[in-house]
């Protein structure tokens, strides 16, 4: 199929493009511009999957250029998005603007090009700390942070579209998805490259709450499976591992792929306000395996163990790249 990918140059964007190009898909995987021309870790692909891509660079807050951009292609995936949660509580407005007003133009361009599927990109953040575990789709919505609040609102505005006009949207709502290429801005590198610099004391946020860890091969996985199926259209679907773990949990599995028992030192700047903190997530993702077959390779805490061993491994040898600095608190 012809497929357009919007955040393609990010973390999971990436991997999601990586994914398609293997499994045959024609692929225009979108990335912000910028005057560098940097195409963000697509520039890191392999040669053979870079050959199989038609590069673009835009922004989707630009409506006239979307519609434009995504004539043509049958079914687009869109993962476009500020993610970064402290830099919400600086810069509201941009995620309103780029999250909300951006999923807007994009599902308008899609409707207007009479695309066949759009996946839409929630987050787990939604839901807020959970009022019951596991986490199901039915649970209510709470904005916590500029973040969750931007996200909540493009979910419903693609749940819009669908009883409205009738597009077909399906919203894949991943749960913390972790490894190779993801941001220091997320714990797990914050810490890997920390101590892969030597720090004998890491400088880490609250290590209380709780997640549910995704490793990202399963992520762009699931986000692929539902892209090619027709089935799902005006759903919402949980992607996590189903394992809740501590972040003093994890933390202590680091260490000991590491080999290293630093001291830990607690981060102000690392600390969410009082009210805006998740304590917890932990995903109920039955739904998701029972309509498109999905189910995480790295399940559990063996899986949890697996992906954080793939993600130190590929850390080291490539910790020094632009973007991972142990010398500062990256949002």
């Amino acid at each position: 199929m012809k497929l357009f990918v919007t955040g393609a140059e990010g973390f999971i964007g990436s991997h999601l493009v990586e994914e398609l190009v293997v499994r045959g898909h024609d692929v225009t995987a979108l990335f912000q511009y910028n005057s560098l021309n940097s195409k963000g870790w697509l520039d890191r692909l392999p040669l053979g999957v870079q050959e199989g891509i038609s590069f673009i660079s835009g922004d989707i807050r630009d409506s006239g250029f979307i519609r434009q951009a995504v004539a043509g292609h049958q079914r687009v995936a869109h993962l476009a998005s500020l993610i970064a949660i402290p830099y919400s509580y600086t810069a509201p407005a941009s995620y309103v603007e780029t999250n909300a007003l951006g999923t807007l133009n994009l599902l308008e361009a899609c409707r207007w090009n009479g695309v066949e599927r759009v996946v839409h990109t929630s987050t787990s953040e939604v839901y807020g700390t959970a009022q019951y575990v596991p986490i199901d789709e039915k649970h209510p919505l709470v904005g916590q942070s500029p973040y969750s609040a931007s996200k909540i609102a493009a979910d419903q505005i693609a749940y819009s579209y669908w009883s409205s006009f009738s597009l077909p949207v399906t919203t894949i709502r991943p749960f913390n998805t972790y490894g190779p290429r993801q941001s220091q801005r997320a714990f797990i590198p914050s810490v890997m490259v920390q101590l892969l610099v030597g720090k004998s004391e890491l400088k880490l946020g609250a290590l209380t709450p709780t997640r549910d860890f995704t490793f990202i091969k399963d992520t762009a996985r699931g986000f692929a499976d539902a892209t090619e199926s027709d089935k799902g259209v005006g759903e919402t679907f949980n992607m996590g591992s189903g394992f809740e773990v501590s972040m003093a949990e994890v933390l202590d599995m680091v260490r000991e792929i590491s080999g290293q028992n630093p001291t830990v030192s607690l981060d102000e700047d690392r600390i969410r306000p009082d009210a805006s903190e998740v304590e917890r997530l932990w995903s109920d993702s039955s739904k998701m395996a029972e309509t498109f077959g999905w189910e995480p390779e790295f399940a559990g805490k063996d899986g949890l163990y697996r992906g954080l061993t793939a993600t130190y491994a590929w850390l080291m040898e490539n910790h020094k790249l632009s973007g991972y600095d142990a010398s500062q608190y990256v949002v």
